[in-house]
């Protein structure tokens, strides 16, 4: 049990097998040690074991917010998804805004732990403290937006007022290795797969009714200095200040003009690092200011809405009106984001800005991560060209975006040969078709959207991210692009250990309070120390918070350790390192590959890691106990990876 502010004291631990519900409190040392959200939902993961098979009924799936969910604290309306990915079988961690972290925190809880197999489809509805498990039968074979309709109807609550729904589609249900999770204002849970393991349990959905228990601060004079700083500073932020431009203005598709005039947009499977050097080399007419947050607001937007306590409302929502096979289609989604847009856009050789919000709304509804979508109908793109699908006479043209548009439906529901191949993700495509040089996958994750030869710290930052490829484990365009804390040169890989490593802990922080990145455009740790202590009570100094972010992403690579992983997975795709790859005529990026083992080198010994594995002298400076399930000694010694 534990006494800290910001804490409801209060898990449930549900066995979908059993249908049984048990309540336990935090334990307080661990929330001192991992914070909550992110580092407590590993945490429990890891205690599960390292062997589980992630589809399995063994396979731990965690709901968690943290000490600062649902507070005053700005941007505080995430919530963490844990689990063992299917995608990569690493851990992983998938975070999503809106209010469904914040009516948790409400409805009396820090986390809802699930295991087991349901025997026929539930859905869990989260109320009062108390959790019921209940029919979803009716709901199952369902969009993610029909079901959330259906069980507002339901559920004595208004969706969106005092109600949240977290909700897989067709995607999960039929097990697509990178399925995930949505809630009624179209945010994901995206990446690694966590409503494939949603779908492997029968759990159709989570459905939260809000209640009326926010945390007060402990000490309210810290947490308030901590606060105004906090506020002052985004308001004086170029990339967070409400309605001033950045963020605010343009939401994360800021980001497209700016990547691409830099040479940093990966465009046609990566094998180009920007449209303009695709139109130079003989491609099609695309132009990636088509899809850029500009361009869709002038053109399309018609709202901005956001998420709990936050000010800069990121969020783009889009109505769009396109043709589709002879067809129109009408369709009103949020948010068009920078990601989706890349991966369904310009990295599969097309700039329709329309039929990229529709095939966004179609992987929302069909519950399908839109970065590992595009990435994967990219890949297959590729490979058609090469010949590689000829034996299932079937494949997909580079840029047809009516065939993308069907594609996503038929990925959801494993619809023949092609579609079934996708579902699987990078690793078993390569791997069955022998294709490994046409993945943009890291540990079977696909890339997003920052070319790291361009930007040599999303190279170390990919490669050594324990979740796959990922942008958001360290974000090192905030200073190769934005200059934040201070401007480094992006094609300068020096340094780049380091720099990767420190932002890595620092989101680890913001991940496990759970609070949004984009404060990190503005804050810093002097506001986290202060909004934390003054929520908890606790009274812990920079250097300390700053051990708990490192203690969290050890943790997360102790755990890879045990499952198999090491050093040689710390790696990148081939054409962003091999000299053979590097393309000419790419203005800035001509020329440049990844210095990734050089990197490596200064990023292990910063880390104090001996090829990628953390050694017992780590684990104990960082007091991380080897718990229950693991099947490890205090040597370290690994079980053979599971089969995934």
């Amino acid at each position: 049990m534990t006494d800290l502010g910001g804490f409801q004291d209060h898990v449930a631990r549900v066995d979908l097998s059993e249908g049984d519900v048990r309540y336990e409190g935090i334990d307080r040392d661990d929330a001192t040690k991992y914070i909550g959200a992110r580092g407590l939902g590993v945490k429990y993961v890891f205690e599960q074991g390292p062997d589980v098979d992630p589809m399995g009924p063994d396979n731990l799936l965690a709901f968690m917010n943290g000490p600062l969910t649902g507070t005053q604290t700005v941007m505080s309306g995430r919530i963490a998804v844990c689990t063992k990915s299917p995608l990569t079988g690493t851990v992983t961690d998938s975070h999503h805004g809106g209010w469904s972290g914040a009516r948790l925190k409400w409805a009396g809880f820090d986390g809802l732990l699930f295991t087991g197999k349901a025997e026929k489809p539930v859905y869990a509805l989260v109320e009062d403290g108390e959790v019921e498990l209940r029919d979803a039968s009716h709901l199952w074979g369902e969009g993610v937006h029909d079901t959330i309709e259906q069980l507002g109807e339901e559920v004595d609550g208004s969706v969106g007022k005092n109600l949240s729904v977290m909700a897989i589609g067709q995607g999960g249900e039929n097990q697509v290795r990178y399925a995930c999770i949505m809630n009624e204002d179209d945010r994901a849970s995206g990446r690694g797969g966590t409503g494939c393991v949603m779908g492997s349990k029968n759990l159709k959905a989570v459905v939260v009714k809000s209640g009326t228990r926010m945390p007060k601060p402990k000490e309210p004079e810290t947490f308030q200095t901590g606060y105004q700083q906090a506020m002052q500073l985004i308001r004086e932020s170029d990339v967070t200040a409400p309605n001033e431009g950045g963020l605010s203005v343009y939401g994360t598709n800021v980001l497209m003009n700016i990547t691409e005039e830099m040479d940093g947009l990966p465009t046609r499977n990566g094998k180009y690092t920007s449209t303009h050097s695709y139109r130079d080399d003989g491609g099609p007419d695309i132009d990636a200011e088509e899809v850029s947050g500009e361009n869709v607001r002038e053109n399309i937007l018609v709202g901005e809405p956001t998420c709990h306590s936050c000010p800069v409302a990121c969020k783009k929502e889009v109505e769009v009106s396109a043709m589709h096979k002879g067809e129109e289609m009408n369709v009103k989604m949020e948010s068009y984001e920078y990601e989706s847009a890349f991966a369904l856009g310009p990295n599969s050789g097309h700039t329709d800005r329309d039929k990229i919000a529709v095939m966004i709304d179609r992987c929302n509804d069909y519950g399908m991560d839109t970065i590992e979508t595009g990435n994967m109908i990219a890949m297959a793109m590729e490979m058609t060209e090469e010949g590689k699908f000829d034996d299932l006479d079937e494949g997909i043209d580079w840029g047809d975006a009516e065939e993308m548009i069907d594609l996503i439906g038929r990925i959801a529901e494993r619809d023949g040969d092609l579609a079934d191949a996708l579902a699987n993700g990078s690793k078993i495509l390569a791997e069955e078709f022998d294709a490994h040089e046409n993945s943009l996958g890291v540990k079977g994750q696909s890339i997003p959207a920052y070319d790291p030869r361009c930007m040599k710290g999303m190279g170390i930052a990919y490669a050594t991210s324990n979740r796959g490829a990922c942008h958001l484990r360290g974000y090192t365009p905030a200073a190769e692009i934005l200059g934040i804390p201070e401007k480094v040169d992006p094609y300068e890989w020096e340094g780049k250990g380091e720099l990767t490593a420190t932002f890595q802990d620092l989101h680890a922080i913001s991940d496990s309070f759970d609070i949004c990145k984009f404060n990190a455009f503005a804050e810093g740790i002097e506001e986290y120390v202060l909004q934390y202590n003054g929520m908890t009570g606790l009274d812990v100094s920079e250097d300390e918070l700053m051990k708990a972010g490192e203690r969290v992403y050890n943790l997360e690579r102790y755990y890879n350790n045990l499952a198999g992983f090491d050093g040689a997975d710390d790696s990148l795709p081939g054409r962003f390192v091999e000299g053979d790859e590097a393309i000419p005529g790419q203005g800035a990026s001509e020329g440049e590959l990844c210095e990734l083992e050089e990197m490596k080198e200064e990023y292990y010994e910063h880390r104090g890691w001996i090829d990628g594995v953390v050694p017992d002298e780590k684990l104990e400076e960082l007091e991380i106990d080897i718990g229950p399930g693991t099947g490890v000694s205090a040597s370290g010694d690994s079980p053979a990876p599971a089969d995934d």
